[in-house]
């Protein structure tokens, strides 16, 4: 664990991905750090409207426990759907979050916010309609 006089006034970058959305996370760790989160300039609150999405994008901190944590949170996100972007920005606080303390690897690890999800959409191949969907076969 890094002691509080060593952290002032430091950051720590990480980048979160999913589908074609890619996140970039910087942790605040000062003293004037209000636990706020902000995602493209704006309110988390008024980015991601739902609370689904909004505990998406809390859930490292809720895992590791933020109680004993202190961040300002400033992400830029761009490319693909709002909840692929929620998601990415989970990626890239997870990562954020172990750059500022290795021994939360195993928590978030075993949470499996670590993994990049490489699922994505499959690409149209050519003489079908879309990616596995054939026209219609007729015999005669």
């Amino acid at each position: 664990m890094i002691k509080e006089k060593q952290i002032k006034n430091r950051y720590f970058e990480a980048v979160g991905r999913r589908k074609t959305s890619t996140a970039r996370v910087r942790l605040s760790s000062t003293e004037s750090a209000k636990n706020v989160m902000l995602v493209n300039t704006r309110d988390v609150k008024d980015y991601f409207p739902t609370t689904e999405l909004r505990n998406i994008v809390n859930a490292p901190f809720e895992t590791v426990g933020d109680a004993k944590y202190k961040f300002g949170v400033t992400v830029i996100v761009h490319g693909g759907g709002i909840h692929s972007q929620a998601e990415a920005v989970r990626h890239g606080v997870s990562r954020a979050l172990i750059g500022f303390d290795l021994e939360l690897r195993k928590i978030l690890k075993k949470a499996k916010m670590l993994k990049r999800d490489p699922r994505s959409k499959e690409r149209r191949k050519f003489g079908l309609k879309k990616a596995r969907k054939a026209p219609q076969w007729s015999k005669r």
